[in-house]
């Protein structure tokens, strides 16, 4: 791992114990039961009410994890995240990862998003994932090798399948594409996430373009509360 990948990794076991992003320290199924504190999605900056639903987009890059888009508060249960890719590079895959361990040393890819299309664990290609538990969730982009197998016409042009769990901070893909291009991945494997190179929000909407132009606009959703 390298040295700006030994900083990354420090700081963000520590940002995401930091009581501040009101996020829960044990992950969804451990033995230990822990009373989560009440947590309101509502926001009084970048949020606004449409059809019935609060639209936040709440989110924030940490000065010191410049790779990592996390929620200001935490995602809970029936959140909906809207993650719409506007650009992304041939090579370059955005993921939505959770906490698996109580100390984030182990996490859960949730979705991948490609430019050609959009991929998923669960095989879903929809912009928008309803959230099962709290726990903490982050957004952050990889490049990967591209893919060229010019023997084989039906072979997707990206990778499409990807291992569930791993450390946080990665992304291993699976499958015949990654087999016939496990040379490519092993070199690309010590390569640090993309940073950051600009963040915005426009209106409810927190727009993030990374380092070599690719672009997200974030949203978070929750049914607004009854009169």
């Amino acid at each position: 791992m390298s040295a700006i990948r030994n900083v990354l990794a420090f700081a963000f076991a520590v940002a995401v114990a930091l009581p501040a992003l009101g996020q829960q320290a044990t992950a969804p199924g451990a033995d230990k039961k822990v009373e989560l504190p009440r947590v309101t999605v509502t926001a009084d900056a970048y949020t606004e009410s449409h059809g019935g639903y609060l639209v936040s987009g709440d989110f924030k890059v940490d000065p010191r994890m410049p790779t990592v888009v996390y929620p200001a508060t935490a995602l809970v249960k029936d959140d909906v995240i809207s993650v719409q890719p506007q650009h992304l590079n041939d090579n370059e895959y955005v993921v939505l990862q959770e906490c698996a361990s109580a100390d984030c040393s182990d996490a859960r890819i949730v979705r991948v998003w490609t430019s050609g299309d959009n991929h998923s664990i669960s095989g879903g290609n929809d912009q928008r994932i309803t959230i099962p538990h709290e726990n903490k969730y982050w957004i952050w982009a990889k490049q990967l090798p591209a893919i060229s197998r010019p023997d084989c016409e039906t072979c997707s042009t990206h990778f499409v399948s990807f291992n569930r769990f791993g450390p946080p901070m990665t992304i291993s893909p699976s499958g015949e594409e990654a087999r016939y291009h496990q040379p490519e991945l092993d070199a690309f494997a010590n390569r640090d996430p993309l940073p950051v190179e600009k963040q915005t929000h426009d209106g409810s909407t927190f727009v993030v373009t990374f380092v070599g132009g690719s672009t997200v606009r974030i949203r978070r959703m929750h049914a607004d509360a009854a009169p």
